[in-house]
């Protein structure tokens, strides 16, 4: 995989787990002369950037930013611009409210030539770790994946309508707001409806809790989960086996 042409790569770096990034992805971030991450990349996966590679920490959490997003597309054009292989490494998956499409947009539109490197999403990888299924055949027949918040801090509008369906809802950025979106779903669905929130999904702080709507909330203010974290909605959560429970299993039958 080698290149000539100056080139900005967006890579997603998946859901927390360094060894969850794809192969052509670690192997960008290994020449690359420019690694612009943010706040979700694991530690880990930093170190494996070439000493002499330039690092640029652009993350951003609730509350806090080193950057705006404006501030973050010129520096993706200015580094792309001088260095032939620069790498922009977003948590998750770009395109999976990761803005990673308006930083493509910009960076084309000033004529940088632009690759992209999908990732896992947490919102895939983080029920799998837990045990749940998004889909299984009998219980559901899709799943939905939803922010919890928008910019301006409102519940999202489509929570209303992911709760009205007989889908499996993930919620993303829904943290701060998970009293709130439960009450949705005991509304539109029932009170019982299964429910689990994981924390940091796939790292060493992964945790998960399992309850139903109508008490979600209270399960993660004493069991203190926090950020990052998604909430899942749906019937599969009752299909959970966990990797221990599998593990058992297989050696009582050897």
């Amino acid at each position: 995989m080698t290149t000539t042409a100056k080139t900005l790569y967006i890579v997603g770096a998946g859901p927390g787990d360094a060894e969850l990034i794809s192969v052509k992805g670690l192997k960008l971030i290994q020449r690359a002369e420019v690694v612009l991450y943010d706040a979700l990349v694991s530690p880990e996966l930093v170190q494996c950037v070439p000493d002499n590679c330039k690092r640029v920490y652009v993350g951003k959490r609730k509350g806090k930013k080193e950057f705006s997003q404006d501030e973050i597309n010129r520096l993706l054009v200015f580094y792309a611009r001088r260095y032939r292989c620069v790498v922009r490494l977003k948590g998750g998956d770009p395109y999976v409210y990761g803005r990673g499409h308006e930083e493509l947009a910009y960076a084309v539109s000033q004529g940088i030539t632009t690759e992209v490197v999908p990732g896992i999403s947490s919102s895939i990888a983080a029920p799998s770790e837990a045990g749940i299924p998004l889909t299984k055949r009998g219980v559901n027949e899709s799943f939905w994946v939803v922010t919890g918040t928008l910019s301006s801090g409102e519940l999202a509008n489509d929570l209303y309508w992911a709760a009205r369906s007989s889908a499996t809802v993930v919620v993303l950025m829904g943290r701060s707001q998970v009293e709130a979106i439960a009450n949705i779903f005991s509304r539109e669905r029932s009170p019982d409806e299964p429910a689990a929130i994981i924390q940091s999904a796939t790292t060493a702080e992964s945790r998960t809790v399992i309850g139903t709507a109508s008490t979600l909330h209270q399960l993660a203010e004493v069991n203190a989960i926090g950020s990052p974290a998604i909430l899942v909605f749906g019937k599969v959560i009752n299909e959970r086996i966990v990797a221990d429970t599998i593990a058992h299993t297989q050696a009582a039958t050897v």
